[in-house]
């Protein structure tokens, strides 16, 4: 089989497997990404909600049918999915209409949420844009789904792509594309969330870095751009976090290459100066159009998402609880290796080519950057540093290229002298 179809076929082996989990994936987030989709495409704000409101109560419902079917005490009494369904809708339906009846019809945003988290939704349009052709065409339920299987494949995809431009074999490129599958990556971009899209979009931008070392500079920065660029509209954050981090890698392998003696490299200084350059862009821009900034940020994490009164002093609360959260976190690490054991690994691979590991561990990093932003503990299934997987998807192949030596030809029996030198 050719490359392409190799690849193809892992991401339709996905794909089917995916079909088994259709509803049930939605976070408190998804709600308002979903109805932020809806809106752009025309729909009311009663409209919005009540979709966004039974696609998430369908998946609700789901869930505790499943749950309780293997529940060893309940799981031979009736189905509870009518319950659920319409609790859940008449919880949430009640709560919308309240907070609309009480003038909270601004944005695109149903009033899932208070105002003040609203706003961090509303100026993250990428995903919602993301998602209105599927929700348009297919409807909530499966163009949701179907928007989560393209945006997870293509991640895959990228990291296939990437391993390839750094002349690793087939097999081990899709074995990263497999590890993207498997691995935290994979559950959480079929999340219908925004990480999903961070994560297609960070790979793109790792595609870009190793294009411009291999002798493409052009089309590599012009990739890097795009990503950057596209992250800014998904999640401003990470646009700042991916541009200091790709701009600290390309500085420190310029220096290296010219302590050496070396050419930088163009592709080497156009990424490093493109990425301080969009992570000041991001600065500026989101203060000229008044983005919640971090101060709005460290409240709504100190505050239970503004349940609470505003803190009057957060910084000094916030690096108390910094300091408290990474203890803990290291500690779960150690009882549950497989994190830090697939980050060694993965850096290990990814220092075997000093110049393009840079640049992989620096988009990895800010996967620990957006988690140290976010230091709560109770966040589901560790979504915040999910782009430090990328390390051991990228990383691990690379690793394993150089260990997998050819066995040695040997004569068949009863072959004469020819035939061995032949061999050797």
């Amino acid at each position: 089989m050719r490359p392409r179809a190799w690849v193809l076929v892992l991401a339709a082996v996905f794909v089917v497997l995916q079909l088994t989990n259709v509803t049930g994936r939605d976070t408190p987030d998804s709600k308002n990404y979903v109805s932020y989709a809806l809106s752009l495409g025309g729909a009311s704000k009663r409209a919005a909600a009540a979709a966004t409101i039974d696609w998430a109560c369908a998946g609700r419902a789901s869930l505790a049918r499943r749950e309780q079917s293997v529940n060893v005490v309940r799981f031979h009494r009736a189905s509870p999915t009518r319950r659920v369904l319409a609790e859940c809708r008449a919880d949430d339906g009640g709560l919308v209409e309240r907070r609309l009846r009480a003038g909270q019809t601004d944005g695109h945003i149903a009033p899932f949420v208070a105002p003040r988290l609203r706003r961090i939704f509303e100026v993250r349009p990428g995903y919602p844009l993301f998602l209105l052709p599927f929700v348009t065409v297919f409807g909530v339920t499966w163009g949701v789904w179907l928007a989560s299987v393209v945006v997870t494949a293509a991640g895959g995809i990228l990291a296939f792509l990437i391993l390839r431009t750094l002349a690793v074999p087939v097999p081990f490129a899709v074995t990263g594309q497999a590890l993207y599958y498997v691995l935290p990556c994979g559950t959480t971009a079929m999340r219908p969330m925004a990480e999903g899209l961070m994560l297609a979009l960070t790979l793109a931008a790792v595609w870009g870095c190793a294009l411009a070392l291999n002798r493409r500079p052009r089309a590599g920065t012009a990739l890097v751009a795009a990503a950057l660029l596209a992250l800014f509209a998904v999640k401003h954050s990470q646009s700042l976090f991916l541009g200091l981090c790709l701009g600290a890698a390309g500085t420190a392998v310029a220096v290296r290459r010219r302590l050496r003696g070396r050419s930088a490299g163009r592709g080497v200084v156009t990424i490093a100066a493109g990425g301080c350059c969009a992570a000041l862009g991001t600065v500026l821009l989101a203060r000229l159009l008044h983005y919640p900034s971090e101060s709005e940020s460290l409240q709504d994490l100190l505050t239970d998402h503004f349940h609470r009164p505003d803190r009057a002093h957060p910084w000094p609360e916030f690096l108390h609880l910094e300091a408290g959260f990474w203890i803990e976190w290291l500690r779960r690490q150690f009882v549950e290796p497989l994190f830090v054991a697939a980050l060694a690994a993965g850096a290990w691979g990814a220092l075997r080519r000093p110049a393009f590991g840079c640049f992989l561990l620096a988009a990895a990093f800010t996967g620990i950057l957006t988690q140290a932003g976010h230091p709560d503990i109770n966040i589901w299934g560790g979504r915040l540093v999910v782009l430090a997987w990328l390390l051991p998807v990228i990383g691990v192949p690379l690793l394993l290229h150089p260990l997998a030596r050819p066995l040695p030809a040997f004569p068949a029996q009863g072959q004469g002298k020819r035939q061995v030198h032949s061999v050797g």
